[in-house]
């Protein structure tokens, strides 16, 4: 018996039910672009027999897959995984265009830039708006501009305006960023200013260093007694 379930990452499809000979049967996560409400037994069949053997790669001999993973669909040749844009080709892709679709990809991993998944559209302010396969996942890109879609949005579901968000956002992220370093310049001004008032301290302290004169007026007074010695002695010596 195969049911649908709603589970804790989303609806899946399930064949059987778990026993202690088969604690877990065949599941498969419904794709987000499929509606719980048309699927059919067939359809439900489909994705209970992914992954789907696509054939042997031409070059080496070795299988090709195709399935859908966490970031959507998919097609896998030994450790090399490619996306794919549209869930349906899991179940229709050749061996011509899934060998394309990893040549773009390895292309990719040697420093090409690979093919934009979709083109949504033009963005407001000019250039189009692009959805990208990444590394960490699929993402929109305009200009220098790159915003990850989020978990609950997909490749070939995301629409033009809910990309603008994205973009918007991460853009928005980028400016708040730059802006910060300019805060602290106003306070490495403060503190050079602040030096120069150190200045009229040592000015002030050095003033009594003008006192020292008064040490050269003492031997003025002991000359003096000389010379009024010397009038008395004159004095006296008329005297006698």
């Amino acid at each position: 018996e195969i049911s649908l379930r709603a589970g804790r990452f989303g609806p899946y499809v399930q064949k059987g039910e778990a026993t202690a000979e088969n604690p877990k049967p065949p599941r498969a996560s419904l794709p987000k672009t499929w509606p719980q409400e048309s699927l059919t037994l067939d359809r439900a069949i489909e994705l209970l027999t992914l992954p789907r053997l696509v054939g042997n790669h031409p070059d080496d001999g070795a299988p090709v897959e195709s399935a859908i993973g966490r970031f959507g669909p998919y097609i896998k040749h030994g450790t090399l995984y490619a996306n794919l844009p549209d869930v349906e080709e899991v179940f229709t892709i050749g061996m011509n265009r899934a060998v394309e679709v990893l040549a773009q990809k390895l292309a990719g991993r040697r420093g090409t830039t690979s093919p934009p998944l979709r083109e949504l559209g033009e963005h407001p302010s000019g250039g189009a708006v692009q959805v990208m396969e990444g590394k960490y996942g699929p993402y929109v890109k305009w200009a220098k501009v790159n915003a990850t879609l989020p978990k609950e949005m997909t490749p070939e579901g995301i629409t033009l305006d809910e990309a603008l968000v994205l973009i918007a956002e991460k853009a928005g992220t980028k400016g708040g960023k730059k802006a910060a370093p300019k805060k602290a310049a106003p306070k490495k001004a403060a503190a050079k200013k602040a030096a120069p008032k150190a200045a009229p301290k040592t000015a002030a302290a050095k003033k009594p260093a003008a006192k020292k004169p008064i040490a050269n007026k003492a031997p003025a007074k002991k000359t003096a007694p000389k010379a009024a010695a010397k009038v008395k002695a004159n004095d006296g010596a008329v005297l006698e």
